[in-house]
Parts: structure tokens; C-alpha cells; sequence
């Protein structure tokens, strides 16, 4: 009988885990659709203002600018910003996991390549993770199921500051990169300086620096008018562009992070209805067996009363 009772407390107790899931399972889809609407809205702003960027420099054609600023061999700190963007939470999967096994990889690369890194690391996860190896932390951040602009606006204009300030050579940002609800792929997001603005702005026409220009974006054909100048618009928009890459990355985590726990949850839920079902035809073949041995004493009492 000890045996059938234990098998009922696991089955009992297997239950009460499998409501706990399914609950973190509805919270997580919930948060998911809220994060997705919010992911999915932004990126084609982000998309256009990225656009808007090498048009101006296509007009524009030889673009300076301290945030396009590419360290020289004399001007090098060898020395860069890596932020790490992880969960507060756990059961998540291989979320966390994957994300940090990807920094680690960058990680060894630039100091392989005579590279200093400070580490800017969101979430308890990472910051755990990084304590755990002894690595010192620049700055630990935390994390939110909702980012806000605002909050992220200054971090940005932090990182903008220290590049300008030549204390950093590059800024990189690890995170998870959401492309679809069945696609999360983890990445290194080179941040700044910017990249490809001054590619694809070379070849072009340079336009006049008054308060009215026009030069070719990508058509020939097409002819666009700036006022104030582009150079003026590129003083503007290639801040926006950082702050609304960092954004992007940190909707994209935070999404990504939910998808996760959702898969997950729905995954443990299901292991939770296999193993009741398991428990379920083990509790019924020791309870039969329980039956058959009682009535096995009570045949061989009988017998023994008839002698």
C-alpha cells in the first residue's frame, strides 16, 4: 500500500506543477501579443529612418560625422562597449542560454583581437552569469517586460557621449534578434559606429550645403530637396537612428523572451500530462497487484482453516 500512496502524492503533486505552467503559458501568450504588436510597429520606422539616413548621405557623398567617426590606428583605445541583454526570469528555455553562449563567443574574439571590453549587462540572468566568471560589470541595467523610450534614450545618449569622447573604439549590443514567432536567432548588433552610411553614400554626387540642395538618393532619375541642408538633417536623424536601433533591440528581446517562455511552459504542460498519465498506469498495476496478494492471504487463510 506505501507504494500506491507515494505514486498518488507524485501524481497529485505532478498536477499542481502542471497548473502552475499552463497559467505561465497564458501569461507569457498574453505578454507576447502585447510585445509583438509593439516589436512588429516600430521596425518599419526604424527601417524608414535608416533609409532617410543613406539618402542624406548619398546627397550629401563624403559624410563626416563623429558618430560615423572609424577609429585610426593612432586614435585606437582598443578598447569597446558590449551590452548584454538577458531576462530577469528564468524558464525560458534556452532564451538566456543562447544569448550568452553567443556573447561569449564575441567576447573571446575581440580579446583575442587586443581588445578591452566593459560590459553593460541587463537582466539578473546575465548579471549572475558574468559574476559567477569574475568579470567586472561597467553598469548593470534592469530589465523590463515593457522598455520604455525614455529609458533606453538615455542609455543611448551615454553610449553616443562615450564614443564621441573617443573613450570607446565601437559599441556592440548582444541580443536575441526576433524575425519571427518561430525564429529567434541570437546576434551581435554592431551599434556604432554606424555602419554603412559612408558605403553606400560614396559614388554619389556631393549637393551644396545651403539651406536648399538636391542630390541623387539611389535612382538617377529621382531628385530629392533638403531644407535645412542634408548635413543639417544628418546632425538630427543620426542620433534618432541610434536611439531607435537600440530600441528595436531591446523590443526584439523582450518579445523573443516571451516567445520563449511560452514554448517552454507549453512543452512542460504537455511533459506534465504525459507523466500524470504514466503515474496513472503504474498507480493502477501496483494497486492491482496490492488486490491480487490480499486475496492471495485471504485463499491461503481459507485453506488453512479448512486443515
Amino acid at each position: 500500500m506505501a507504494k500506491a500512496r507515494a505514486i498518488v502524492k507524485r501524481r497529485k503533486a505532478v498536477r499542481n506543477i502542471k497548473k502552475i505552467t499552463k497559467t505561465m503559458q497564458m501569461i507569457a501568450t498574453a505578454k507576447f501579443q502585447k510585445s509583438l504588436k509593439r516589436a512588429i510597429g516600430t521596425k518599419p520606422y526604424t527601417q524608414k529612418v535608416r533609409e532617410l539616413v543613406r539618402e542624406l548621405a548619398a546627397s550629401v557623398g563624403n559624410v563626416e560625422h563623429p558618430l560615423l567617426r572609424r577609429p585610426t590606428a593612432e586614435d585606437r583605445k582598443n578598447r569597446i562597449a558590449l551590452l548584454v541583454i538577458t531576462s530577469n526570469r528564468g524558464l525560458a528555455g534556452a532564451y538566456n542560454g543562447s544569448v550568452l553562449r553567443r556573447t561569449q563567443h564575441f567576447v573571446r574574439e575581440q580579446e583575442a583581437a587586443g581588445n578591452a571590453i566593459d560590459l553593460y549587462v541587463v537582466g539578473k540572468k546575465g548579471y549572475s552569469f558574468f559574476n559567477f566568471q569574475k568579470r567586472p560589470i561597467a553598469q548593470r541595467i534592469d530589465a523590463q517586460d515593457t522598455p520604455k523610450f525614455v529609458d533606453v534614450e538615455k542609455l543611448a545618449n551615454q553610449f553616443m557621449a562615450d564614443f564621441i569622447a573617443g573613450k570607446y573604439d565601437a559599441v556592440y549590443v548582444a541580443y536575441v534578434n526576433f524575425i519571427s514567432a518561430g525564429q529567434q536567432k541570437p546576434d551581435v548588433m554592431t551599434l556604432l559606429p554606424l555602419a554603412g552610411v559612408q558605403s553606400e553614400g560614396e559614388g554619389a554626387k556631393p549637393g551644396a550645403t545651403g539651406g536648399t540642395q538636391r542630390g541623387p538618393a539611389y535612382d538617377a532619375q529621382t531628385m530629392y530637396d533638403f531644407s535645412p541642408s542634408a548635413t543639417e538633417l544628418l546632425d538630427e536623424i543620426l542620433p534618432l537612428t541610434v536611439r531607435t536601433a537600440l530600441f528595436q533591440a531591446f523590443l526584439d528581446a523582450t518579445t523573443s523572451e516571451h516567445v520563449a517562455r511560452m514554448v517552454a511552459m507549453k512543452s512542460a504542460t504537455d511533459n506534465a500530462d504525459k507523466m500524470v498519465k504514466a503515474l496513472s498506469m503504474q498507480y493502477n498495476r501496483a494497486r492491482q497487484s496490492q488486490i491480487t496478494t490480499e486475496l492471495s492471504e485471504i485463499m491461503g487463510g481459507v485453506e488453512a482453516m479448512k486443515g
